[in-house]
């Protein structure tokens, strides 16, 4: 696990990243919304951060890797595409509305989901029988509480018997907050860090 929100699987070095939501800022800007110009990269900051970090073979985006139709942030992933080395697949997701031949144009495979040895990769969070998912969707987030009436939310990784659901990558994509229980595992980042809690 990666502070970024990234995960890596040493063994077949491959780098799952889920929810990344490129072109929401752009989104919100043209709406009015008052976003920082700076926002719109620094989705590609971290995701050049995890990928410098780990040198991975393959990268899985686990779905909603662009937010909703075409914007100029297009042009930012595009070249961002090009100046990696790594095979990439899309895993779609429910805001995956680009058509696939944009991505397998820019050599990215567009899948509805993966199977490799055991493991479901797949957007939304789902126990199948026979297999250990991972996945994304929810946004996945704990809050804490202080001695006082503090409080703190943070982004987590999320995992339960069957599943491990990722945070949100992107920057500017808010979370929600999950019930946890005694059987539920729960990797908070915060400073830099992933910590179990």
């Amino acid at each position: 696990m990666h502070p970024t929100g990234s995960l890596f699987w040493k063994e077949r070095s491959i780098l799952l990243i889920s929810d990344v939501h490129l072109g929401k800022v752009s989104h919100f800007r043209k709406f009015g919304a008052a976003v920082p110009q700076k926002a719109i990269l620094k989705n590609f900051v971290l995701m050049d951060e995890a990928i410098n970090f780990f040198h991975p073979q393959d990268i899985i985006f686990l779905g909603d890797l662009f937010h909703s139709s075409l914007n100029k942030e297009w042009q930012l992933f595009e070249k961002w595409a090009h100046s990696r080395t790594s095979k990439m697949v899309l895993v779609v997701g429910n805001h995956d509305i680009i058509s696939p031949l944009k991505y397998e144009n820019l050599g990215i495979e567009v899948v509805p989901e993966l199977q490799i040895d055991g493991f479901l990769l797949t957007h939304h969070p789902e126990e199948r029988e026979g297999f250990f998912t991972f996945s994304g969707h929810i946004h996945p987030a704990v809050r804490l509480h202080g001695a006082g009436r503090q409080s703190l939310r943070l982004s987590c990784f999320f995992k339960t018997k069957y599943q491990m659901i990722l945070p949100a990558f992107g920057a500017f994509t808010g979370s929600h907050v999950l019930e946890t229980d005694t059987h539920n595992e729960i990797f908070v980042m915060a400073h830099n860090e992933v910590l179990k809690i």
